[in-house]
């Protein structure tokens, strides 16, 4: 492992405007470092970094590789043919994860980590937010925060480290926290793990890496595949055994209220304007670590009543009497049955379409009954093209295979150039995109069309 105390001028990404990249690409470039970086496409998130004054390109291409680099970093969903990469791995330069880079600023910091499969995201920003009012932190967020619009808050002289903690090709191993939070451990990239009894094994990993008098906070239900000698916390919701719980969960006007029963005391009456029971037990999960930092009920309190959310997790883009249109990341059948849950929750009497953009070859195929299943809770259903992100196709894993599986009578298989076309002839009361692929460039369009401009 290489030691911190390298003398960093110039940083090279390989991957930049993945979501945890452009977070280290930001956190380097506010240190006054020259950050040079490619990813294979362009993106609303490397608009801004190349606002904020880096240099990216969009073409493999060794040329534009500075000649002096203190390191460089990649990310594992780089492929190892990528010829820069092959380029920069022969340079006698460090070059690192970005999980080995996050190992290293973390190391001689208080550090509180975030990890599961489902929840991480929206947990981790509440939690800087909660914490970012009374603490000097820094946090790297794998979403944008909208309290903060950026993936990255960075206190000067911060002395706690918030780090989502990324379960994918193990990266979360190589952290090893004073406090963590596990929200989730249901199946997931099975590309890397084969099965789920893998990916359960990692995550008690993880749990082991929890530093001597640490604190692990998850739910009751996990605690039998996590064998661990920190201390423990439970969290969940209506449940008076356990050590953080919501409790007396109800909707006013279009806004969610609940009081939170911690150890010390209970927070009574939040008003909370994110949608959906999964988010309130983010919610509990983040008010858990704060409550652990000490911060007071009061700060907790004030703070998620000003929570506003993350970007693409159940965002809501339009939001008329006649037309509500809501954006989500939901990638994984659990995580569609959620944000179905919330909008039915939310909006009792709309009949909701939604539009979902399958992400990963392998995905699909690993969990395609599920997809299905979750896909028929909506009333409308439209299917776009397998996104592959790193993979190469399958043969018979299509979003027509999928559509097979679904027993729903409404719905299509479209491609992107029909979408706005069909949108406009059967005119959605209730519309919801779903997608960690590149689904979210269609957002605008999709607005508009359903705006009339």
């Amino acid at each position: 492992m290489h030691s911190i105390t390298i003398d960093i001028n110039s940083i090279y990404l390989l991957g930049i405007g993945g979501i945890g990249m452009s977070a280290l690409a930001r956190y380097f470039h506010r240190r006054g470092v020259a950050v040079y970086g490619y990813d294979k496409t362009p993106s609303s998130l490397t608009d801004e970094l190349i606002a904020e004054g880096i240099q990216i390109h969009f073409e493999e291409d060794i040329s534009h590789i500075p000649d002096t680099l203190s390191m460089a970093i990649y990310t594992p969903a780089i492929p190892k043919n990528n010829q820069e990469y092959m380029f920069l791995s022969g340079r006698d330069i460090p070059f690192m994860k970005r999980s080995e880079i996050l190992e290293l600023l973390t190391r001689d910091k208080i550090t509180y980590s975030v990890a599961g499969t489902h929840g991480k995201t929206t947990t981790t920003a509440i939690a800087a937010h909660l914490l970012h009012k009374d603490k000097k932190i820094t946090a790297f967020i794998g979403g944008i925060a909208l309290n903060f619009n950026s993936n990255l808050v960075d206190d000067e002289f911060a002395d706690i480290m918030l780090v989502e903690a990324d379960e994918y090709d193990r990266s979360f191993l190589f952290l090893y926290p004073d406090v963590a939070v596990i929200t989730a451990m249901d199946a997931d990239h099975l590309d890397i793990y084969g099965d789920n009894k893998g990916l359960m094994v990692s995550f008690d990993l993880f749990a082991n890496n929890i530093k001597s008098g640490g604190t692990l906070i998850t739910k009751k239900t996990l605690l039998e595949n996590i064998h661990t000698k920190a201390n423990i916390k439970t969290y969940g919701i209506e449940d008076d055994d356990l050590d953080y719980y919501a409790k007396n969960i109800r909707i006013v006007d279009g806004k969610q209220y609940f009081d939170i029963v911690t150890p010390h005391g209970i927070i009574d009456n939040i008003p909370f304007e994110v949608a959906g029971v999964h988010n309130i037990e983010n919610a509990v999960a983040a008010a858990a670590m704060a409550d652990l930092a000490q911060v007071k009920h009061s700060t907790i309190k004030q703070q998620l009543l000003s929570y506003k959310g993350v970007k693409r997790r159940f965002e809501y883009v339009i939001r008329r009497d006649d037309c509500i249109y809501i954006d989500d990341y939901a990638h994984h059948p659990q995580e569609i049955r959620a944000c179905i849950a919330s909008a039915r929750m939310m909006h009792p009497h709309k009949k909701i379409c939604g539009i979902f953009q399958p992400h990963l070859y392998s995905r699909t195929r690993d969990f395609a009954d599920e997809f299905a299943r979750s896909l028929e809770e909506l009333d409308h259903i439209i299917l776009l093209d397998i996104y592959p992100a790193r993979e190469l196709p399958m043969e018979g894993i299509t979003s027509k295979m999928l559509l097979q599986k679904i027993n729903k009578p409404e719905k299509i298989l479209l491609d992107k150039t029909q979408l706005m076309q069909y949108l406009e002839l059967i005119k959605p009361e209730l519309l919801i995109t779903m997608g960690a692929g590149d689904i979210d460039r269609l957002v605008m369009d999709i607005k508009k069309t359903l705006s009339h401009e």
